[in-house]
């Protein structure tokens, strides 16, 4: 392997190229292979990236020897094929999240990466966001005592989600990255789901989902997940969290405020410094750590803990559950 892990990115959509672009700038790893089954899209990105190793089959490019590692970027519903391709090819895997769109594909993916000597995780990028790993050092020290109520709001304007809306749904689309937030602080479990849904765009899927949990320790989560704010917002994600224990609390602010910009072409504008900024000509924040760990712990042989496949799997399966109790109108119990 050398001082370098060699890379592979299989799906080429907008969150797979920022996959590239933040690869491109970690040392430690060579962008060597990428795979979509777009012919165009594949040629217009190995330009950009300088990258020789190009492949419409991504059973090709698992089947080359020379690829250490790859990050699966497809679509949700199109992650278990791929990543149990890529496990059964001895490659460690980094799979976007949501892990997959069905339990039994949770379940399956969750049983093959047991079974490998490779590393495989889940990108659950939150975890890497400096803000909420410091509340989980602040919970696991006892700061605020017994939890027993969370909140978080993640809500976009609706102009990102035109396309996406009928792909995925807000409540397993966001709200999986605050629902593996809760789990992670709390350590508990869900009991129960209660959600509701507004369709105002007429997509796939609702433009907007709240959710309530009730947890196995008897604490409550809300889960706010709006894809519809105005087309005029000035920044891309309406982003909080508070969790209030028996002695304290925590608050999280992760919004606009931290950056605003003013100009005569845009107005107030506020652009991400959190989870992939570019700055100086290459990506960081919270993207690149987690890739960064990732292909480290391939490097040193060691075993990436920050959060395991099972953790991942129990986010997909409240979610899931959530937007079943959207559909139906009542509560699901786990």
């Amino acid at each position: 392997m050398g001082d370098k892990v060699k890379y592979g990115v299989i799906g080429l959509g907008w969150f797979g190229e920022q996959h590239c672009d933040t690869l491109m700038g970690i040392p430690h790893v060579e962008l060597t292979a990428l795979c979509t089954r777009t012919e165009k899209r594949l040629k217009a990105l190995g330009r950009k990236f300088k990258v020789k190793k190009l492949y419409t089959d991504y059973n090709d490019m698992l089947a080359d020897p020379d690829i250490d590692a790859v990050s699966i970027t497809t679509m949700w519903d199109q992650h278990a094929k791929p990543t149990l391709a890529a496990i059964k090819a001895k490659k460690h895997v980094f799979l976007e999240k949501p892990m997959a769109s069905t339990m039994k594909d949770c379940n399956a993916i969750v049983a093959a990466a047991k079974k490998s000597r490779k590393y495989f995780m889940v990108g659950h990028i939150c975890r890497f966001n400096p803000r909420y790993a410091k509340a989980k050092e602040e919970i696991a020290a006892g700061k605020i005592g017994k939890i027993v109520s969370m909140y978080a709001r993640r809500n976009i304007p609706g102009w990102v989600t035109e396309d996406i809306l009928n792909k995925i749904g807000p409540i397993i689309g966001d709200g999986v990255h605050d629902t593996d937030l809760m789990l992670w602080y709390s350590g508990a479990k869900v009991k129960s789901v209660y959600a509701q849904a507004v369709d105002v765009r007429r997509k796939k899927y609702p433009d907007l989902g709240w959710t309530m949990y009730r947890f196995n320790t008897g604490a409550i989560g809300v889960l706010e997940d709006v894809w519809f704010l105005p087309e005029k917002t000035p920044f891309q994600i309406d982003e909080r969290m508070e969790i209030i224990g028996t002695e304290g609390s925590i608050h999280i602010q992760e919004v606009h405020p931290n950056l605003s910009i003013s100009s005569k072409e845009t107005g107030w504008h506020c652009p991400d410094t959190t989870y992939w900024p570019e700055i100086r000509g290459q990506v960081w924040g919270a993207l690149r750590e987690e890739l960064s760990y990732f292909n480290l712990c391939v490097l040193e042989g060691r075993k990436p803990s920050v959060i395991s496949p099972e953790e991942s799997r129990a986010a997909v399966e409240a979610c899931l559950a959530a937007e079943k109790s959207a559909k139906t109108g009542k509560v699901v119990k786990l």
